[in-house]
């Protein structure tokens, strides 16, 4: 009889989950988008396996911060920009999301690079594949719900994984693998300082936080929910650091080892060809088309939210056009400007692409800063304030971002 009602327990607890599903392994998923998988492309082609270090305390970070991000959307039930705003004041709202809509905009333009450099290894030019998955993109949100939007991207998340087969077939060598993680070899010039940066700002994005919070809100998350949240946030951090793993280790095999020099992850899945065969540069290249779509279709999204949150704009999925103008004007907005941008010959692509995940990294501590704020008032939060676990974690990672960025701009001056 126990067993029995231990059983039926179990499969209760697995049915809630499933339904409860979905806002953190998908903002761990969109994380690894066209930018990111450049950052992680070009470490492993500098670097080889030199920089997978800082995928572990980026995994700690990760969960410790989006786990403040859906306690703080399931208790308030407030997004973080409308927090920020009814506790900081509109001034310190317009200068923080002003500088976080440019990066976003330089973020949504690297979606379409990717779009753009992934159909290109198969054969369609940028004018063809940029437009079409600009109108996808626009009419999945448009014209979907939140519920059917959800499930499209969780089973973009699954596609991902085909980095994984990337990785093998580049035959890497675990020996060096397994030691470069355990004794890093750190260096200290403006490139690999830049690049740390880069895959902090890729791996634990200031726009993330937005819209981890406005997706626990959107599903209407309670705090008896809050357990299988912390799983669903545990699965998507552990799914965004696999995959930039093995985006590093599949360059560091092949590029790395071969002295082959990248600018962008296009060049990764052409170099490819020659060194792990076609099938595995067709990979690569599939990978990054699914992430750029992806995350063509998040990212704009979550900038509306954020944008309209923080200056009391109605916002969501499930609103219609009358209810929620300015959230549907500014989403379209950012895709019209991100695809145009990538239509103009000769755009300095690359450029875009780094620096938006750099302004990311730079732009992180101050999004930190004001999640760990509000996360700790107890006229906002209740008995429900972090713990002093996750504040050690937090205040360290600002502080280290901080010193890190620092570091780059006297480097940036002595260089």
């Amino acid at each position: 009889m126990f067993k029995k009602l231990k059983k039926s327990g179990y499969w209760k607890n697995l049915v809630i989950f499933f339904a409860l599903l979905g806002p953190g392994i998908i903002t761990g998923s969109v994380d690894n988008d066209a930018g990111g998988i450049t950052t992680y492309s070009v470490a492993g082609a500098l670097y080889g396996y030199k920089l997978l270090w800082t995928l572990i305390p980026a995994f700690i970070v990760l969960v410790i911060i989006q786990e403040m991000n859906a306690r703080m959307g399931i208790v308030t039930g407030k997004g973080l920009a409308d927090l920020i705003r009814e506790n900081a004041g509109v001034k310190i709202t317009f200068f923080i999301f002003v500088g976080l809509l440019i990066a976003d905009l330089g973020n949504t333009t690297t979606e379409f690079a990717g779009v753009a450099g992934s159909m290109e290894v198969f054969g369609i030019s940028k004018y063809i594949s940029v437009p079409i998955s600009a109108v996808f993109v626009w009419l999945l949100v448009v014209k979907g719900t939140y519920r059917g939007v959800e499930k499209i991207f969780l089973v973009f998340s699954l596609f991902l994984l085909v980095y994984v087969i990337s990785a093998v077939l580049g035959k890497p060598h675990w020996e060096e693998i397994g030691t470069a993680m355990i004794k890093p070899d750190i260096e200290f010039n403006f490139a690999y300082i830049a690049i740390v940066i880069g895959i902090i700002g890729t791996t634990i994005a200031p726009w993330m936080q937005f819209y981890m919070q406005s997706a626990v809100i959107e599903k209407k998350l309670k705090i008896e929910d809050y357990k299988y949240t912390m799983v669903d946030v545990i699965l998507g951090s552990t799914a965004t650091v696999v995959v930039a793993f093995f985006i590093i280790v599949a360059c560091g095999s092949t590029l790395h080892e071969n002295g082959i020099v990248i600018n962008e992850a296009k060049d990764a899945a052409m170099a490819l060809k020659p060194l792990a065969g076609n099938f595995s540069s067709s990979v690569f290249a599939f990978g990054l088309f699914i992430a750029s779509i992806f995350s063509a279709t998040i990212l704009p999204l979550a900038t509306a939210f954020y944008i309209c949150e923080a200056f009391g704009f109605e916002a969501g999925v499930d609103k219609r056009w009358k209810e929620a103008p300015e959230f549907y004007v500014l989403y379209t907005g950012i895709i019209i400007v991100g695809a145009l941008i990538i239509l103009i010959p000769n755009a300095p692509l690359i450029m875009i692409t780094l620096w938006s995940q750099i302004t990311n990294g730079l732009l992180l501590p101050i999004v930190l800063i004001s999640m760990i704020w509000l996360v700790n008032k107890k006229d906002v939060m209740g008995e429900h304030i972090n713990k002093r676990l996750n504040n050690i974690v937090g205040w360290t990672t600002v502080v280290v971002l901080v010193a890190l960025s620092l570091l780059l701009l006297i480097l940036s001056i002595l260089k």
